[in-house]
């Protein structure tokens, strides 16, 4: 079993991705851009890169290990803890290693690890399909300079016949550039006349607006004023508390979480048929990191999941 192809999959879903005792690896979308030495256009793309800070297990990739490969929580950690172990051995013996399809590992000069992420995938899933291009660039300054050249050198000479029917194009222009601006003329009269009438509008609105606040309304037995108060979670940064091939088992556990104290919710079924409960929904990254680190008190299994609900 790869691990990196684990990671892969999880890289077109989330922005950050720990490799528990190893690092993270993680994700900055880039818009289109335009290389002008070459003339190539390249779409949209997540940039990967490597944070050895970050060691930290969350869970997140024991989580999916566990679920694709059908394995205990403990054993993908144990099957994650080897791989993490061969890198190791791989960096400490030929200084260098390589994650397949996501990037490469090396100590530079200074025996301080560095990472090259691979360009071959793009993990921006809103650009699946599309590659990048090649085109010639438009030359329209040098052909100026070339027209302007010929005419310099090569005069326009006019006969008789040729002036006449010059006399002819330009009659037809003053024409043209006559109706033009009788046309003109009339869109300006027209545009006046409409200012004249939005301004008689307004001004009746107001003097309307003027009378009914000028008007007294009496309500002899008012109704009592009602409130409501709706409480909407938004936001695209969760905390997921677990996830259940039974839906029911999900209802129970947002009921458990909610007597708990909790903001939790049901999000539906993920790709892979798991529902999912969250505890909360924050607007923020940062938030709900704090709230990651919060809950995990109590539940090491809980992580973070980025998805526009």
């Amino acid at each position: 079993m790869n691990i990196s192809n684990h990671i892969q999959d999880l890289l077109y879903r989330y922005e950050c991705v720990v490799l528990p005792g190893f690092g993270a690896f993680l994700s900055q979308k880039q818009s289109a851009y335009i290389d002008s030495e070459s003339n190539e256009f390249y779409p949209p793309n997540k940039v990967i890169s490597f944070n050895r800070q970050l060691i930290k297990n969350d869970g997140l990739l024991a989580n999916y290990i566990a679920e694709v490969e059908s394995v205990k929580y403990n054993s993908a950690n144990n099957m994650i803890k080897e791989f993490v172990y061969d890198l190791e051995n791989s960096l400490q013996n030929e200084a260098k290693a390589e994650l397949a399809n996501i990037g490469k590992f090396y100590l530079d000069s200074e025996d301080k690890l560095q990472f090259e992420p691979f360009s071959d995938i793009n993990f921006l899933t809103q650009s699946f399909g599309l590659s990048s291009y090649k085109t010639i660039a438009v030359q329209r300054e040098v052909y100026k300079k070339q027209v302007e050249e010929i005419e310099e050198k090569a005069p326009l000479l006019f006969t008789p016949e040729k002036r006449r029917s010059s006399l002819l194009k330009y009659a037809a222009i003053g024409l043209i550039a006559i109706g033009i601006s009788s046309f003109a003329g009339l869109n300006i009269y027209s545009s006046q006349v409409s200012k004249h009438n939005i301004a008689e509008q307004q001004e009746a609105e107001n003097q309307l607006q003027q009378q009914i606040q000028q008007a007294t309304f009496v309500i002899d037995n008012p109704l009592p004023a009602v409130t409501f108060e709706v409480e909407k979670q938004s936001g695209d940064y969760h905390i997921v508390a677990g996830a259940f091939r039974v839906e029911e088992n999900a209802h129970k556990k947002v009921h458990e979480l909610k007597d708990a104290g909790f903001k939790a919710r049901y999000i539906g079924a993920n790709k892979y048929g798991l529902h999912q409960v969250v505890y909360s929904s924050h607007q923020t990254r940062r938030e709900a990191i704090n709230k990651l680190y919060e809950v995990k008190r109590t539940n090491e299994g809980a992580w973070l999941l980025v998805q526009e609900l």
